[in-house]
Order: structure tokens, then sequence, then C-alpha cells
């Protein structure tokens, strides 16, 4: 499901994915175009920060996501681990707890809020002659993959 760059539409689809759906995992791919050859695993959402306008020109009331919610809420899925047990050949992959305060971070606190910690986000890089749509599609395979093999493990 592609999202829109607007802050409330995202959250309702994002709360509407969870509600119909009830996913065991939902992973969130959000573009890096500062990123050039590197995937970015994100470990955390931030739920307050959010000054920058959407594409409609607004941004929430008070820079909040939930105005109930934590701080900060922790992917059930352990990024670091993850990180250190794979490798893609032809990109680098780092670990990040800052996904930034737009959209990205927006939807993906609002995920792991909506699903109990159960949400993933991954940043990608732009397509470029040495990132293809067909590599990159591999890569998130092999990475979700082996996060589904975590969330298997904890079910267990």
């Amino acid at each position: 499901m592609q999202l829109p760059v607007v802050y409330q539409k995202a959250k309702e689809q994002v709360s509407m994915l969870w509600t119909t759906l009830q996913p065991l995992l939902t992973v969130h791919v959000g573009l890096a175009s500062s990123a050039k050859a590197l995937i970015i695993l994100e470990q955390c959402g931030k739920n307050k920060g959010y000054q920058e306008m959407d594409a409609c020109g607004f941004h929430p009331e008070g820079g909040c996501c939930m105005p109930d919610g934590p701080e900060k809420i922790e992917s059930t899925i352990n990024m670091k681990t993850l990180w250190k047990n794979i490798s893609v050949e032809g990109i680098d992959i780092i670990f990040s707890r800052d996904a930034g305060r737009y959209i990205c971070d927006y939807i993906y606190y609002a995920s792991l809020y909506y699903g109990n910690g159960r949400a993933a986000f991954i940043h990608v890089p732009p397509l470029s002659k040495s990132v293809t749509a067909d590599f990159l599609g591999k890569a998130l395979q092999t990475i979700i993959l082996e996060m589904l093999k975590q969330c298997g493990e904890e079910r267990e």
C-alpha cells in the first residue's frame, strides 16, 4: 500500500491497516534521498517534533503524533541484531535510532503504536544505475525474511 505524504491521511490508513488486516508485522519502506547506496534499518519511532509541513501544507497540532502516546516506541524486531546478521552484496546496511521527524517517522510511530511494536521501518536509497528496482526488491526480501524469522522466534 502506498501511503500519502500527508500526516493525517497516512495515520488514518495505518490505523485502518492494523484494524482490518491485523498483521503479524507491518514493514514500512521510505525513501532516504540523501542515502546513495545505503539501506537504513530504523529501531524506533518518536512521538514529537513534527514541524515540517506535509504535501498539503499542514503539520500535526503541537508537532505530536499521538497525544496520549509514549515519547518513543521500540520495534519488537531487534534491528541491531538484524543489522549484525545480514549482508546484501552491493549495498551497505546500517542501524539507526532516528528516522527523522517527517512522514516516515510519523507513520512508523503510528504503526508501532497501533501494532504494539510489531512494525518495522526501512529507509532505502533512490533508484539508480547501481541500485535498481530489481536489486532493491531482492535486498528488501532478504531483510524482511530475517524479520519474519525473528517474529517466529518470538512466538515460540
